[in-house]
């Protein structure tokens, strides 16, 4: 396991990523591998000290030399049986793709079908009757309010009280992670209002972006925000509305998947994550954010029994360790786990095996 561990504050890192300037902080005791990132490149080297160096950034584009090639970027399958789609619509996936579009399984001959904004490939969708509710921190995300508030406050306080660098720092940060699929499809889970997805369908970097969150509403912004932006590339992303613990996607289709701030949301994280194992190709590569409740937080008294009392009142997660996050990609079949840290801030990445 490589890791990056430090306890800098928010305001320290984002000024010295900024620094065009070599800094070296010293931190906790911790042996890891070499592990770099090229944005500014943070290295920790196995000593008895681990260091964390921000060099220059380096301005040149990023070249895919390797581009992945899949067979197809009609990935989307049916949520109930898994087979792949004979779409009677428009067969490209774009933004306005989605409008009248219509998706058959050929196994269970259940249709679904897409609106304005979004296509609905939840089990439950043209439900007519019947209805499900989902626990608080799910159906707190689907209220217009949230939705609305997402990017104007609500995210930007991730980095006052969790040492989240921020959406462009956290990108490139990705972008490392994702150097062996760049050029193939990769899955935005749990997107909310489309932040990252956005700049990964700008970037040209992947051949398909796939906006997927349980929230209605959360997708709503995700087009008006695209709607809103210049010149912005419609043609390489799509929004999708689904369950993460039945990915609407076939088995190994997947180049990657990213979930920005959205483990710990999760009902059921280890469901979630053998999800992600079961529709990533071999080699796919899963990378997400979360919090962890570490360090002198450990030392709350009664913390396993309030993080227990809170999973069963919210449904949300609270990790209190690395090691439960390495535990659980593995238990789903990931491997070469790594991560990185800032404070509570957790940056994870695991590989499904070739």
């Amino acid at each position: 396991m490589a890791t990056v561990i430090g306890n800098l504050t928010p305001a320290f890192l984002l000024s010295r990523l900024g620094n065009s300037r070599p800094c070296v902080v010293k931190l906790r005791p911790c042996t890891a591998p070499v592990f770099r990132h090229s944005f500014a490149a943070i290295t920790a080297r196995a000593a008895s000290t681990a260091f964390i160096e921000v060099e220059p950034t380096d301005t040149n584009p990023i070249v895919v030399q390797n581009e992945v090639t899949t067979s197809s970027n009609n990935i989307l399958a049916c949520p109930i049986c898994f087979d792949q789609f004979s779409s009677s619509g428009d067969p490209g996936l774009s933004v306005d793709s989605a409008s009248g579009s219509s998706f058959q399984c050929s196994t269970c001959k259940k249709t679904y079908f897409g609106n304005q904004t979004h296509i609905d490939l939840t089990t439950a969708s043209g439900s007519k009757n019947y209805g499900e509710s989902m626990p608080v921190s799910t159906e707190l995300f689907r209220t217009p309010l949230v939705s609305f508030l997402y990017e104007r406050g609500w995210r930007q306080s991730f980095s006052v009280w969790g040492g989240f660098p921020g959406p462009e720092k956290e990108f490139e940060l990705t972008k490392d992670f994702l150097k062996p699929v760049l050029g193939g499809n990769i899955i935005d889970a749990s997107c909310g209002s489309g932040l990252f997805s956005r700049l990964f369908a700008k970037s040209g970097l992947f051949s398909l972006v796939v906006a997927l969150d349980y929230s209605e509403n959360m997708l709503k912004q995700t087009y008006e925000f695209i709607k809103k932006e210049e010149n912005f590339p419609e043609e390489n992303i799509i929004l999708v509305r689904a369950d993460i613990s039945r990915l609407p996607f076939a088995t190994s289709s997947v180049d990657a998947v990213h979930a920005g701030a959205a483990l710990h949301c999760w009902p059921s994280p280890s469901t979630a994550v053998a999800e992600i194992s079961r529709v990533l190709r071999p080699g796919g590569v899963f990378v997400a954010t979360t919090y962890i409740l570490d360090g002198p937080l450990s030392y709350i008294p009664f913390l396993r029994n309030i993080t227990q009392r809170t999973k069963q009142i919210s449904g949300s997660q609270i990790f209190t360790s690395e090691r439960e996050l390495e535990d659980l990609c593995q238990a789903c079949g990931l491997v070469g786990y790594t991560c990185v840290r800032n404070g509570l801030f957790v940056m994870i990445s695991a590989t499904k095996p070739s």
